[in-house]
């Protein structure tokens, strides 16, 4: 049996030209970073996890108005108590903990969501989640603006964001997206912060307590009737801006959040 000096020099007497030991060269270099990729990716996880939940709570604060520079994310978000909403009834789950409650797994973990049947599903999300976490703001008088997280499908991708209400639980406060890849200039705009300053003070419910905010085409009349209830299009984008509209229909809604936005109606504010 050749020892290992021998299979050394086996190797190394072979042609630079050799297609064995081209073959052999680059299967070991693959072997070699492959694990180096691995070892990376996993060890930088954590890092990415953390920097991911950084960005969402920066996210949150922006919509709240609560985004201050001289105070780090951690620090102004100490103002904001998040709890876990049972959506079906509007009930706090307090068996569920808000520091691991991870929202992005619940909505395609087949035990914490369910599928929305064909009709249904006007945001386009497939499933819905049994779950999912409501962001409140505590002011000096206790509880007070509800942020919300909301997702809808657009023209060409799932859109991300938050939808902040005042303590009426209907008048908008704010809204942002955090995610999407809708045509820049066009449907993009949904993060062009003009527009998304048109929205506030507008209402989600109209006197018969269904969800009547919506996107017109073209700009709102203010001296309309319903102009309370009604945001400006986006020009040349009329589907992602239909999206945004299926959006707040869906979250607000029966599905989404409308039991829980209810029970902050009836009884005046979040308890």
């Amino acid at each position: 049996m050749p020892d290992a000096g021998s299979n050394k020099g086996w190797f190394a007497s072979l042609p630079n030209d050799s297609v064995l030991k081209t073959v052999i060269v680059a299967t070991v270099l693959c072997l070699i970073c492959s694990v180096v990729v691995s070892a990376t990716a996993v060890g930088l996880r954590p890092l990415q996890q953390r920097n991911a939940i950084l960005a969402m709570k920066q996210e949150i604060l922006r919509v709240a108005g609560l985004d201050d520079p001289s105070r780090t994310v951690e620090e102004s978000f100490s103002r904001i108590e998040t709890r876990i909403i049972d959506l079906s009834t509007g009930q706090i789950a307090a068996d569920i903990d808000p520091e691991t409650f991870d929202f992005q797994k619940a909505s395609r973990d087949p035990e914490t969501s369910e599928a929305i049947p064909a009709r249904q599903d006007i945001a386009g999300l497939s499933r819905r989640p049994l779950y999912a976490p409501v962001y409140v703001v505590q002011g000096d008088a206790g509880p007070g603006m509800i942020i919300l997280p909301v997702s809808g499908y657009g023209l060409w991708s799932t859109m991300y964001g938050f939808l902040a209400l005042e303590t009426d639980g209907t008048t908008v406060a704010g809204i942002t997206f955090y995610q999407d890849a809708e045509t820049p200039g066009l449907g993009a705009e949904i993060n062009n912060p003009r527009w998304q300053r048109v929205w506030e003070g507008k209402k989600v419910y109209g006197p018969d307590g269904q969800v009547a905010l919506r996107v017109v085409k073209g700009t709102v009349n203010p001296r309309a009737a319903d102009a309370e209830y009604q945001v400006d299009g986006l020009s040349g984008a009329t589907l992602t801006a239909n999206g945004v509209s299926h959006m707040v229909d869906f979250w607000m809604g029966a599905q989404g959040f409308g039991p829980f936005l209810q029970r902050v109606r009836d009884e005046g504010g979040v308890t």
